[in-house]
């Protein structure tokens, strides 16, 4: 194996492990957010994610490099971690009101976009048709993921959650787009940890805007256990996937990385006891297919 291979194989491997455990992430914090409100979950958890970051760049020793910084990088990095900030937001106020399985069924949909956005702004415009039918693959199947259910787990939220999960969508497609510019010339660890220090100052100025903050002394120990797990999977699967970004090809990177839906379903039906129908197993398939021929083609 040559050293192209080698670097290739690594962004691979690590696009893949982003989706395990991003897949990860929302089954436990479904389970942290179950008498939590999902801004302040959104808040102690980033703080997890931050120090676990830092940590990493304290390993791999790239905090010196942090004064020579280019300020264009840091402009991106800084407006990718606001899009990263709402779409946290978005994403686990839709946890909190609908299924698992459905809300990131939803959220994935940022695929979509991502691949879009990619072949316009980043010319990435290799195996083109590969990548246009596999969009398409990706989208059939979410539109059949995200159906209607059939008994709304909250039914005072069923339409709002949807909501809340395709703008989730939007700003995390925002992220890649952003993050991919910002990281150029960033180490891929400092990277992450600069913009996660974005979305800690976001996500605090939100729960204390809203005067949430009361309700820190009555957080469950066990969800505050789960809250901090899942922010471990998080920074987990943020470090596996900008390495993937700044070294692979965001039109592949997003969509392996975006199968984390595919652990979320299994988890979600297996702690959670959602059901899928005929329709959904064949939108879980369908995204599996276009998924996997963009990453062996394209």
């Amino acid at each position: 194996m040559d050293d192209n291979s080698k670097v290739i194989f690594m962004w691979l491997i690590m696009a893949v492990l982003s989706a395990v455990f991003a897949g990860v992430t929302s089954i436990l914090a479904k389970y942290g957010i179950q008498n939590t409100d999902s801004d302040i979950a959104t808040a102690l958890r980033t703080i997890v994610v931050w120090v676990f970051a830092w940590a990493m760049v304290f390993i791999v020793g790239s905090a010196g490099t942090l004064p020579s910084l280019d300020p264009h990088s840091l402009l991106f990095l800084v407006l990718s971690g606001l899009a990263t900030g709402a779409s946290w937001i978005c994403y686990f106020k839709a946890l909190s009101r609908g299924e698992a399985s459905r809300v990131a069924a939803i959220d994935k949909s940022s695929t979509v976009l991502s691949v879009l956005l990619a072949i316009i702004f980043l010319q990435e415009t290799s195996h083109l048709a590969v990548k246009l039918l596999g969009t398409l693959l990706l989208g059939t199947g979410i539109f059949l993921m995200a159906g209607k259910p059939e008994k709304a787990a909250d039914p005072s939220g069923q339409k709002s959650w949807r909501v809340y999960a395709f703008l989730s969508a939007v700003f995390a497609a925002l992220t890649s787009i952003l993050a991919k510019i910002g990281i150029t010339g960033v180490e891929s660890n400092l990277g992450t940890a600069i913009r996660t220090g974005v979305v800690l100052i976001m996500a605090w100025v939100l729960v204390f805007a809203k005067g949430k903050q009361t309700q820190l002394f009555h957080i469950k120990r066990r969800e505050l256990l789960y809250i901090a797990l899942s922010g471990l999977a998080t920074g987990a699967s943020w470090l596996c996937y900008y390495y993937a970004i700044q070294n692979g090809v965001v039109s592949v990177v997003v969509p392996i990385d975006k199968m984390s839906l595919a652990v979320t379903v299994l988890l979600s039906c297996w702690v959670f006891g959602e059901k899928l129908n005929r329709k959904s197993l064949l939108g879980l398939g369908l995204m599996l297919l276009g998924t996997v021929g963009m990453a062996v083609f394209a």
